[in-house]
């Protein structure tokens, strides 16, 4: 069964350059009534064609591109399970395209499972659905999910509640995972791999956050957040079996729940990406995440690399480049997997009044070692913290084109808009 979906072809109608940068704004599609649209977005680029792009954010919206982010069609997503937010976008080797999601189905519990849709051509019509196997009423959540490179296959981790929000000793918080080995038509069964629970409150001492990516000869990493800070798991055999317990990465100072001023909640959970390119750094796993070792006032991004299959990490390095306090936070990472190169990015209030944000955006192209910064916006805006703002940001990079994605809130109005960064920009 497939679901067929109206869209409205709109031309981007505002955008500005900083330093030879366009943003381009998206129009929110027609009909969209949730208050917080545009926010946690998430950004792909065909891998054989980068004039392609694709785009999703809270709740329900769809938005791709044919010309390379010069104009955007929008649209909102419809399934049998119901569309209800956290969307992640990506392409497969073929060109497929996946949107992952929460569930509101209406026949069972709320987020009872995250669902899988696909569309061959990114202006057709998205299949009705499918996800892994529901578990009794408990809520899954914060999902994300890689591709192999060489097999398609799709890796899924995500949390698990027994009850949302309890603050029962009985009730805790795992991660799971599952796989598809046929494009999302089916899914294994869920299996945990976090040894150490934790509580019900999506607060620090939840396990959250959990990102996989593949190493280069086909290993599954996952990282996240939590109780023990941040930690990895690895599975060898495509998530077959896997560590007997998570292994401490680092602490995360503060936890992962973050104190912003202006922004109703903040996290600063941790982005993973593996070096699967022929450059020099291959086999590289890097890991980005945000805390505030510096104290209160000065939300820092950090990576850390390391270069033995996780084993071990090095010290972590600041991404943003400023000196003295000020908040760096919502930081996301990609990796051009034709040059190894990382890029980033992350609101910014480093040369701000008050609660006044910008957005930045750093590259590095000698695995970590250094960084190069650039401004992406032309002015800044203050957020309001009665306005939800998201949990994150998000970045794509494909043969030298890369693309970051950021809401603004501009008196109390969220926004949604996408910058067209190339190396040449740094």
């Amino acid at each position: 069964m497939k679901l067929s979906i109206l869209f409205i072809t709109l031309l981007a109608f505002a955008s500005c350059k900083i330093s030879g940068v366009k943003s381009v704004r998206l129009a929110k599609p027609r009909g969209s009534n949730y208050p917080y649209a545009q926010v946690e977005p998430s950004i792909a680029i065909h891998p054989k064609d980068q004039n392609i792009q694709i785009a999703g954010t809270v709740l329900d919206d769809y938005y791709y591109s044919k010309d390379a982010g010069k104009t955007w069609t929008s649209s909102t997503m419809k399934s049998t399970y119901g569309v209800y937010g956290d969307p992640v976008l990506m392409f497969d080797s073929t060109g497929t395209a996946y949107y992952f999601h929460l569930a509101s189905y209406d026949k069972a519990t709320h987020l009872d499972r995250i669902v899988c849709q696909r569309v061959d051509q990114v202006d057709g019509e998205f299949t009705t659905g499918t996800s892994p196997e529901p578990n009794g009423t408990k809520t899954q959540d914060k999902h994300w999910i890689c591709l192999d490179p060489q097999t398609d296959h799709l890796y899924m981790t995500w949390t698990q509640f027994d009850s949302y929000n309890s603050g029962l000793s009985e009730d805790s918080s795992i991660i799971v995972f599952s796989k598809s080995l046929d494009k999302g038509d089916t899914w294994s069964t869920p299996v945990r791999i976090s040894k150490f629970a934790g509580d019900c409150l999506d607060d620090d001492n939840t396990v959250e956050g959990a990102v996989p990516a593949v190493g280069k000869n086909g290993e599954l990493f996952v990282v996240w957040s939590g109780t023990k800070g941040l930690v990895m798991q690895k599975s060898s055999d495509k998530g077959e079996t896997w560590l007997k317990e998570e292994q401490f990465i680092g602490p995360q100072f503060g936890g992962w729940t973050l104190e912003i001023p202006g922004i109703s909640r903040a996290n600063g959970l941790p982005i993973l990406v593996s070096d699967c390119s022929q450059g020099s750094n291959r086999g590289n796993l890097y890991l980005n995440w945000c805390d505030q070792r510096n104290g209160t006032d000065d939300t820092d991004s950090w990576l850390s690399v390391s270069k033995d299959d996780g084993k071990t990490w090095s010290k972590p390095v600041k991404v943003n480049q400023d000196n003295g306090p000020a908040h760096q936070f919502f930081t996301w990472m990609s990796i051009d997997q034709s040059t190894g190169n990382l890029y980033f990015v992350y609101y910014d209030r480093r040369d701000s009044k008050g609660d006044e944000t910008n957005v930045y955006s750093a590259r590095s192209i000698d695995g970590g070692m250094s960084f190069t910064e650039m401004k992406i916006t032309k002015k800044p805006f203050t957020p309001n913290k009665e306005v939800f703002f998201g949990d994150y940001l998000n970045i794509a990079s494909v043969n030298g084109t890369i693309r970051a994605i950021y809401p603004r809130m501009d008196n109390e109005k969220i926004s949604l808009w996408v910058a067209h960064l190339f190396d040449k920009n740094f």
